[in-house]
């Protein structure tokens, strides 16, 4: 079977596409840039954009499962009734999406089109830190806005994990999975996590949320997705912080922690040393 993975670059997409290979499925994955792709040499990389089904054509052809993303760069994809219909006409069978912090467009359309679905609802993924990187290198600290605000982050690995399993096994159609990760932590307690990860100190600085969204607005993000960003964060829903088991009792394997990430990563976290 050929399973079709959108948004093959991205965390979860890069983790997915190896889960699969793995699994010794064929994979399609579909780039805006195939030629920057950079997947491994078995993949097939095929070139669209989601938001123009105009680009498509032959996208899901001999596909028989497919992961879809359900927002981009601008926000959420509001074409998912023709995603879909392109899908069932090509004769997709079943469907994962991954989940923007709400139902939408995209997720009710799989639902409603004839699909064998399956919904992927990740909290906070452990990535996301990825953005202190820089600041981190260079003066050793984190700004970040509501230090109190509690987190059951999720390794992007683990929901790949997920996926995979929906996409090519049974008894996961019509099912809503909330993932998280085995612990819920604090800004000031990932701080101290990635310091431990990296053995360095480093120093947590509260950002206030004015400054927070124009850190947001200049590197370019949607009003609309600034404000629900900063909505969640200042009042994050219960499922935010509520502990899941669903990613053991689908894929048999624990979470992984923010600890376990963190080592994983510590490169992008470090100063390269000196010619």
């Amino acid at each position: 079977m050929t399973v079709l993975v959108t948004g093959a670059t991205g965390n979860v997409g890069r983790h997915l596409v190896r889960e699969l290979l793995d699994d010794g499925r064929r994979v399609r994955a579909l780039s805006r840039d195939p030629a920057r792709a950079g997947l491994p040499a078995e993949v097939e990389v095929v070139g669209g954009d989601l938001a123009e089904p105009d680009t498509l054509g032959g996208v899901f052809d001999g596909v028989v499962a497919v992961h879809l993303i359900t927002f981009d760069g601008s926000g959420p994809l509001t074409n998912g009734r023709e995603l879909v219909e392109l899908a069932v006409k090509a004769g997709v069978r079943r469907a994962t999406t991954l989940w923007s912090g709400e139902v939408g467009d995209v997720e009710r359309a799989v639902a409603a089109g004839g699909l064998e679905w399956t919904r992927l609802e990740p909290v906070e993924y452990m990535s996301n830190a990825l953005a202190w990187a820089e600041s981190v290198r260079a003066e050793g600290l984190v700004r970040e806005p509501f230090p109190e605000e509690p987190s059951a982050m999720v390794h992007e690995g683990d929901i790949a994990r997920v996926a995979a399993a929906a996409l090519v096994g049974d008894g996961h159609t019509g099912r809503s999975y909330s993932l998280t990760g085995p612990e819920v932590l604090t800004v000031p307690d990932k701080v101290r996590i990635l310091a431990a990860a990296l053995g360095r100190d480093l120093r947590y600085v509260e950002l206030s949320e004015s400054a927070a969204r124009e850190r947001m607005r200049a590197a370019g993000t949607p009003e609309d997705v600034v404000d629900f960003v900063i909505g969640w964060h200042r009042n994050p829903p219960e499922q935010a912080y509520s502990l899941s088991s669903t990613i053991e009792e689908v894929t048999g394997l624990p979470p992984r922690s923010f600890a376990d990430w963190a080592r994983e990563h510590a490169s992008a976290f470090s100063v390269p040393p000196s010619s």
